[in-house]
């Protein structure tokens, strides 16, 4: 057992000294780079990675496995009934906060995508280093958010109508089947006596 000379954090996966060099640091707690994994998956993580449950490391997808809604139409990358915004992950959701280039001059140098007339979110040039598609337009990475809850999407959370995005939830809860036995929750059909 190395001694742990200047009495230096503790890793919170093996419990052993980490020293600047290689330490990552997540929600206070210190970490070797080559522990920061997954616990399920053993994937390399990083901040854009990582969801914590408690003193527990994970990557999003194992996550959602073990801690997202269970039951009928879940576990397929639809757990997006939640509005929860990721606060609890130490992700950062600022409401409303309109597009800007954080250097103007920079957008001139950018390469323009061909044929695009903007965002449809926020009507601005979208240049490539910037560019997401979907419902078969060019986005932001920024602006690629659910219209209904603000949700950040993905490809494969996304969900279109009259080229507006919603995240699965949203869509499902707007625009899916109305009437007797939908809208009030995973299998909950009511049976009068």
């Amino acid at each position: 057992r190395m001694p742990n000379w200047g009495g230096g954090k503790k890793c919170g996966v093996c419990q052993k000294a980490v020293y600047f060099a290689e330490e990552v640091q997540c929600e206070g707690n210190s970490f070797h780079k080559s522990c920061f994994l997954c616990m399920v998956c053993k994937k390399n993580l990083d901040s854009t990675t990582v969801a914590v449950h408690g003193e527990e490391i994970y990557c999003k997808s194992c996550y959602g496995k073990k801690y997202g809604p269970k039951g009928y139409g879940y576990g397929m990358g639809a757990g997006t009934l939640s509005t929860d915004k990721g606060e609890s992950l130490g992700i950062k959701y600022e409401e409303g906060q309109p597009h800007r280039p954080t250097n103007p001059n920079a957008a001139r140098m950018a390469q323009k995508v061909g044929g695009s007339d903007g965002c449809p979110r926020c009507g601005q040039a979208v240049y490539a280093a910037e560019k997401v598609i979907g419902a078969g337009k060019s986005w932001h990475k920024s602006c690629f958010r659910c219209a209904k809850c603000g949700k950040s999407l993905e490809s494969t959370t996304l969900a279109d109508k009259d080229g507006e995005i919603y995240c699965k939830g949203c869509y499902a809860k707007n625009f899916g089947p109305k009437g007797f036995g939908f809208g009030q929750g995973a299998g909950a059909l009511v049976h009068s006596q």
